[in-house]
């Protein structure tokens, strides 16, 4: 085992052996049959779902994936956006003890038919994706698709049709509890998506932990969903947690209609990543600025009617735990929030582990921080590598088909979760970059690029950065301009970013002082591959692109340089 230095545990509960969490959807479609369950928008108005018709569609289906003999352990594919049917599909699969595959729905075609192949995916349930013309060349022709309500895939047998005189399973019946219960493909930030293997065992071990640190029955009354739900956090937090407690489930028509499908909605418990609670403040601040919404918030009774008009305005008047994960969150946005009375709660975890390893509660909360274990979690710190390894009862089974990765990632039975961090004193864990991600410099001294990626986005006019010099004397960050940006001139850009600039470098030791910031004209996106799904940055493409480049830009007299 390698040398620890830091580590902080929690008894892992012996209890009993579980049920599957199919059987808390059981629950409510008998004791709550006509409660409205899922709602999806189309203009004006919901379509809603109670969780009796629920049960029946995805019985129906269920009785029709058997009929096609896929009769348990078969591996079945959704990939669409969040939708109704993408959580009946999920129950579908679930109640016929068959395997999911959930994917992108951004997929371009040749990733697609890389994870279909790789999956074994016997039938593929299609919904809205993003660009099916061109998705479409990449699904095998042995693949049996099916079309969601609302799918571009009008060739294929719609869900509607395939269930039409289907008699629904009856009874609950239960997968084994040991039974595969989804393979979960990651975005691929380093190579090509793995296949997380996860248990029925593992998925309710899992909540038996969440549910001893969340009172879901209180909190979880409304969802809204609009993460992928393919990823594991979004899959967890809304559907998962759903299941637990009773609670409705509410979509975003598409990105247009978001702010009105949100407010709408006004959920109890809502999940988003630091870059969608950045978007929230800086639309507050377009139509009150800083200055004059401090002046309004020292006023004791106005301040209880401005908190309540933006909250309103937001979507989140009625929340009682938000949740941000996905990559640290400043601490200026925490405070900003908290000063509106939401306090923002830190979630850490990854695919491997079912996205449970560690969270910030409330009467905990220390923002720089992603909060402590939970129950049945032990973590700790690598002492040579600062790397975070963590062992719990739902580290996944494997990696679909990838004995040699499995073997890398899980050893004496410990997840090494390639991320470095922290703990301090109080138990709470601090992330303090990734392992792949360090590059050594020209002056031979390590960087970790994370840290200070993460406080770039305390400027509103950079919507990507990325932070490189592998073989330099000194980093330089790389960065693309926001929306916001467009509408500022040069001179405001090129002030604002030397004066984050400076903040950053004036905390930063010598050999990691950033030497330039260059604007960068190309936007990276899924599409010209610079960013995984769920859009996370390829540093090794970052540095085929830009690394020849990048000596010339360290010459330059300038700071600020526009490429």
């Amino acid at each position: 085992m390698e040398n620890t230095k830091t580590k902080t545990e929690t008894n892992i509960d012996e209890g009993k052996t579980p049920k599957p969490v199919l059987s808390k959807f059981y629950h409510w479609e008998k004791t709550t049959p006509n409660n409205t369950y899922l709602r999806q928008p189309y203009g004006d108005t919901w379509k809603t779902y109670t969780w009796e018709e629920c049960g029946l569609q995805a019985r129906k289906m269920a009785r029709a994936l058997q009929d096609m003999g896929l009769n348990g352990g078969e591996h079945i594919g959704i990939i669409s956006k969040n939708c109704a049917h993408w959580i009946l599909a999920d129950l579908a699969i679930m109640i016929s003890k068959n395997v999911s595959v959930p994917f992108y729905p951004n997929l371009i075609a040749s990733q697609l038919e890389h994870v279909l192949e790789h999956s074994g995916t016997k039938v593929l349930f299609v919904g809205k994706v993003e660009n099916w013309e061109e998705m479409k060349e990449g699904i095998p022709g042995d693949v049996k698709c099916i079309a969601l309500p609302d799918s571009p895939a009008t060739e294929f047998e719609t869900w509607d049709q395939v269930i039409e005189g289907m008699e629904p399973v009856q009874g609950e019946p239960l997968p084994d509890i040991n039974a595969v219960n989804t393979i979960i493909y990651t975005s691929g930030t380093t190579g090509r998506p793995k296949g997380v293997v996860h248990t029925h065992y593992r998925h309710a071990k899992s909540m038996e932990s969440v549910q001893k640190l969340i009172p879901l029955e209180k909190v979880g009354r409304k969802y809204f969903s609009f993460l992928p739900l393919c990823h594991v956090a979004e899959r967890g937090i809304v559907e998962t947690c759903s299941f637990y407690s009773g609670g409705s489930i509410s979509f975003v028509e598409n990105i247009d209609t978001f702010v009105k499908n949100l407010q709408d909605t006004q959920p109890s418990l809502f999940f988003a990543v630091p870059r969608i609670w950045t978007k929230f403040q800086l639309g507050v601040l377009e139509k009150m600025p800083q200055k004059k919404l401090n002046t309004l918030l020292k006023i004791p009774f106005i301040s209880s009617l401005v908190k309540k008009k933006i909250l309103k305005g937001l979507g989140l008047s009625e929340t009682i735990m938000v949740f941000t994960a996905a990559a640290p969150t400043p601490k200026s946005l925490h405070n900003w929030f908290d000063k509106l009375g939401l306090k923002l709660q830190e979630l850490y975890g990854m695919t491997e582990n079912a996205g449970a390893c560690t969270l910030m509660l409330k009467e905990q909360h220390k923002p720089g921080t992603v909060g402590r274990a939970y129950p049945g979690v032990e973590i700790k710190i690598d002492e040579s590598s600062g790397e975070i390894l963590m062992k719990s009862e739902w580290v996944m089974k494997e990696y679909y088909r990838e004995p040699g990765m499995t073997a890398d990632v899980i050893r004496d039975g410990y997840l090494h979760t390639g991320d470095m961090g922290k703990i301090d004193e109080e138990g709470n864990l601090q992330i303090t970059g990734r392992v792949k991600d360090m590059f050594k410099t020209a002056k031979g001294e390590y960087v970790v690029p994370g840290p200070m990626e993460w406080k770039f986005a305390a400027d509103s006019f950079i919507e990507q950065v990325c932070v490189m010099g592998s073989g330099l004397p000194q980093p330089i960050a790389l960065v693309v301009l926001s929306d916001i940006a467009k509408n500022a001139s040069r001179e405001a850009i090129e002030h604002s970013l030397a004066s984050i600039l400076a903040l950053i470098n004036a905390e930063a030791v010598n050999y990691e002082r950033i030497k330039k910031l260059v604007i960068v004209k190309d936007e990276w996106s899924i599409e010209n591959g610079i960013l995984t799904p769920t859009l996370k940055i390829k540093r090794n493409l970052i540095d085929e692109k830009y690394l020849e480049e990048a000596e010339k830009w360290y010459e330059m007299k300038d700071t600020i340089i526009w490429a």
